[in-house]
Formats: C-alpha cells, sequence, structure tokens
C-alpha cells in the first residue's frame, strides 16, 4: 500500500488580513491561543501522517521554520519550500513533485480550521485506489469558494469563485491525490489571474471519472478574512 505525505500550503499575502499580516505570515496569526498553522499540523499527525512538506512566502519564511523548527516536538520531519512567484495553489503544489515521489498525498491550505478526523477518509482513498478525493461543506457564502456542482449526488465538475453558485457545498482546503496529481498540473494553462487554479486540476479528476468526494461532517470554517478570521477565533476558543 502507497504510504501518505502532508502538504500543508502556508505562502501567500494575507491581505485580506492586513494589517495583521504587515509583518508576519497569516499563519502565524493566533487561533485560539496556538498559532494556526498548528491546527493542520495536528490533523495530520491524528491521522498517522508525520512526513509534512510546508510551503510558504518568501518574506517570512525564516519566523515560519524559528516557530517549527525540524518538526520534532510535534512528533513530525518537517521540509520546507519557499513559493518565490504567487502562482496559485497548483504552483505551489507542483513544488513538492520530489517530496511526494511514489507516495499519495493530503493537501491541506494552512488557513482552514477542521475537526474532521482524516483517518477513515484516508482508508477509503486507499481501498478504492483512487487519483483524488475532494471535501465539501455548506456555506453562507459560497462565492468565495470553488462550488460543487451536482447531477443528484454525483460531482460533475467544481467552479471556481461563481457569480451564481449551483449549490452551496463549497470545496474546502483538503485535497487527497496519488502521485498522478503532478502530471495533471503540466496539463493546464495559469488561469486570468495568473495562477494555476485548484479548480483546474480538480475538474481534469472529475472529467476522467477518477475523483470521489466526502461531506465534512465536522466544523470546519476557513480564517482567510478578518471576518471569518475572528469568526474561527471564537468557535475554537468557545470549544475549550
Amino acid at each position: 500500500m502507497r504510504d501518505t505525505k502532508g502538504i500543508i500550503l502556508a505562502g501567500g499575502t494575507g491581505s485580506r488580513l492586513y494589517p495583521l499580516t504587515k509583518v508576519t505570515n497569516k499563519h502565524l496569526l493566533p487561533i485560539g491561543g496556538k498559532p494556526m498553522i498548528n491546527y493542520a499540523i495536528s490533523r495530520l499527525s491524528s491521522a498517522d501522517v508525520t512526513d509534512i512538506m510546508i510551503i510558504t512566502g518568501i518574506e517570512h519564511c525564516g519566523a515560519m521554520m524559528s516557530l517549527l523548527g525540524s518538526g520534532a516536538s510535534y512528533g513530525c520531519s518537517f521540509t520546507y519550500r519557499v513559493q518565490d512567484e504567487p502562482d496559485g495553489i497548483g504552483g505551489a503544489l507542483s513544488l513538492c513533485e520530489d517530496f511526494v515521489g511514489d507516495s499519495d498525498c493530503i493537501v491541506l491550505l494552512g488557513d482552514n480550521i477542521f475537526n474532521e478526523d482524516l483517518r477513515p477518509h484516508i482508508k477509503k482513498f486507499k481501498d478504492n485506489d483512487e487519483d483524488c478525493m475532494l471535501f465539501f461543506k455548506s456555506v453562507a457564502d459560497p462565492r468565495r469558494y470553488g462550488v460543487g456542482v451536482f447531477n443528484k449526488k454525483k460531482l460533475i465538475k467544481v467552479e471556481e469563485k461563481p457569480e451564481k453558485p449551483q449549490t452551496d457545498l463549497a470545496c474546502v482546503g483538503i485535497y487527497f491525490y496519488s502521485n498522478r496529481v503532478f502530471e495533471v498540473i503540466e496539463q493546464i494553462n495559469k488561469s486570468d489571474r495568473g495562477e494555476y487554479e485548484i479548480s483546474d486540476i480538480n475538474n481534469v479528476f472529475i472529467e476522467e471519472k477518477d475523483c470521489s468526494h466526502s461531506i465534512i461532517k465536522g466544523r470546519w470554517s476557513d480564517a482567510g478574512t478578518m471576518s471569518s478570521y475572528h469568526t474561527t477565533s471564537w468557535s475554537v476558543y468557545q470549544e475549550k
């Protein structure tokens, strides 16, 4: 059985959280008394995924490494890569090809805070010998996200930030891939925003009928805007 490596995407400028991010990476901001990135690390390590690559931006990579170190204090082994250009999630993911090798990978966006147990999903992913598994959650503002389009219960495609979403099911920042994802990244072009869009990558797998999906049952939120940052922090604090 293929092993599984973790990838945490923790780059970006954090412009929507300015001025909190003027002097630090947004993933180092506190959520419920811990740095934001610690929650992604915890979700992976609790699923026995301890070989983790962290992708960060050039401005604050030193602060990220100073906080996390080798990973030993988390029971993990951390590898770091710097994303020099803001070319999207797909661009960040492409930096991980050598790290992933012949393994599967779980990709987490570092500003997604959730309490879903990943272990049963990992088992399903491996049992089905799939190349892609996506996760969805009903949200109040789907236009901020990639949104799932379904024919009954069958996933047809993911629409990136649609003006008129067909559902309220956002494709959240949890992605399971085989190493074939790196072949797919080479197939797509940059969007008008100059980024390799994760929705374009996922739609290739969906069109090839090589993608399954699950609905997040537990708490999930992203902390990428000022409003969601405060809401997420308060929700986490209340759970303590």
